[in-house]
């Protein structure tokens, strides 16, 4: 069976643009989150939002691609091209069809159809872009990447919501195992936009507080709901001896993931399953694994599921947990696959990232890593997700080197 280890990272986050760069500002526990600057939220009861800053599309993309883009797509199409320049790699200089790509998407291009919808109410269908017709579709994403960078190999789009970043590793490791050399995979969302927040509104779970510090406080004993965001992480997923057999570096191996539809996800079942799946895919047992991903939803129902769900596996106070997207805000469809991001770079270096502006209620019995990073060795690192609609999702990461090592 083939092994899949991540040898290339790109990101785009609400507090840094850059693999490296969002790196350093999650080990110095640097948050994203503030007012919203992309559209006038004054009006709206929640304000804050966690935005991707300093990007800026023509100085990344050829112009020719920003008309038929949303920015959910740019920031994919950056995330991409970091990626495989991480992993010294040029896809198209790959045997035809040996490398694919397969990405996940909550929205699609919200922003972009909202924009030409207006166009339509307002002046008519003939001031309706032509690339309309595919810049708000979910697979988006997934066609925009493989025809700049050449992938004629497998393609797919997951749409699982929160939990979707993982679940396009899910399959991107069916394809490596089928024979496919290269995968790049993950997620990138972005939906802040009036008609992307009048959704977000509507699921009553955003916060209103306007404290950027107390808005987003999973696990707390006075939890108020969760900040959104925009951004996430892609990854190049090769097969483990192709990628020893050109040299490459692999920051780890995603050795085990799986999934769960739970129609109550109040009560964790769903996530327990997932969870129990990921370490059976692994061949390793809870008393192996070092530190938890969180999925850190942010409400207090939400919260004591998860809660219970880590107790049940681990006891309690048993393992290390972490929530680095109290920095971000959840991400949707990137969230999970930047949690892997991190869960990677965590394992390569020995260290587990804070959780920021939050103290976890005792009832939960969480060991959670806040404020500052823990320098401890990690093999096996578990990534929790859920999305809305019963979606479960779970990863293991495990380091693939003798020691730690540091992030590039």
């Amino acid at each position: 069976m083939a092994r899949a280890v991540v040898t290339g990272i790109g990101v785009a986050a609400p507090n840094g643009l850059g693999t490296r760069t969002w790196w350093q500002s999650v080990l110095g526990g640097e948050s994203g989150i503030g007012p919203i600057t992309l559209f006038d939220a004054s009006g709206y009861p929640a304000r804050l939002a966690g935005e991707v800053p300093g990007f800026d599309a023509a100085a990344h993309l050829p112009g020719r691609l920003l008309p038929q883009t949303d920015r959910m797509t740019r920031l994919a199409l950056y995330a991409a091209a970091e990626a495989f320049s991480d992993a010294g790699i040029d896809p198209r200089t790959l045997p035809e069809h040996t490398a694919g790509v397969v990405t996940a998407s909550s929205t699609g291009g919200f922003e972009f159809g909202q924009r030409e919808l207006q166009a339509l109410w307002s002046q008519g269908s003939e001031y309706v872009s032509v690339y309309q017709s595919f810049a708000w579709f979910y697979a988006v994403n997934t066609g925009q990447i493989s025809i700049r960078h050449q992938l004629r190999g497998p393609g797919g789009v997951v749409v699982s919501d929160d939990t979707g970043g993982i679940d396009a590793v899910v399959q991107a490791r069916r394809q490596l195992r089928r024979g496919t050399r290269l995968v790049l995979t993950g997620g990138v969302d972005s939906a802040l936009c009036p008609w992307g927040w009048t959704a977000r509104l509507a699921e009553g779970t955003l916060s209103t507080d306007d404290r950027p510090t107390a808005a987003y406080r999973p696990f707390a004993a006075d939890a108020c709901g969760y900040v959104a965001g925009e951004g996430g992480a892609l990854l190049v997923l090769e097969d483990a001896v192709a990628a020893r057999d050109r040299g490459a570096t692999a920051y780890g191996a995603v050795s085990g993931c799986a999934t769960a539809f739970d129609p109550d996800p109040a009560d964790g079942d769903g996530l327990a399953r997932a969870a129990e799946g990921a370490l059976r895919d692994a061949g390793i047992t809870a008393d192996q694994v070092d530190a938890v991903f969180a999925d850190a939803f942010g409400t207090p129902e939400a919260d004591r599921a998860e809660a219970a769900v880590l107790r049940e596996l681990f006891g309690p106070y048993g393992v290390l947990v972490t929530a680095p997207k109290t920095m971000t805000g959840r991400l949707s469809a990137g969230g999970a696959a930047l949690d892997l991001a991190a869960a990677l770079c965590a394992v390569r270096e020995g260290v587990v990232p804070p959780t920021v502006h939050t103290v976890a209620a005792p009832a939960h019995t969480l060991d959670l890593v806040r404020d500052k990073p823990l320098r401890t060795p990690l093999r096996h690192v578990l990534v929790l997700a859920r999305g809305r609609g019963g979606f479960n999702a779970a990863a293991v990461v495990s380091a693939v080197g003798p020691a730690p090592r540091s992030a590039r």
